[in-house]
């Protein structure tokens, strides 16, 4: 059985920010009129999809491809 840290208390805990499926972590504050939320792994996502990594990184918008018919 995981102990939820002290940042993450939700169980299942959430994903680390450094680790896949970090966006699945659990919404701490949202600021639709500027455009961001703050996850509970720390990491702020952009609703272009770009996200801010608590370490500094930035991570570009994701594109959706085309696909050909």
């Amino acid at each position: 059985m995981s102990v939820p840290s002290p940042s993450c208390p939700h169980r299942p805990p959430c994903p680390p920010a450094g680790g896949p499926g970090r966006e699945a972590a659990q919404v701490i504050a949202r600021h639709p009129d500027q455009g961001w939320s703050l996850l509970c792994n720390g990491v702020v996502l952009f609703d272009d999809t770009g996200e801010l990594l608590p370490d500094g990184r930035a991570v570009p918008p994701r594109r959706a491809t085309p696909v050909p018919h």
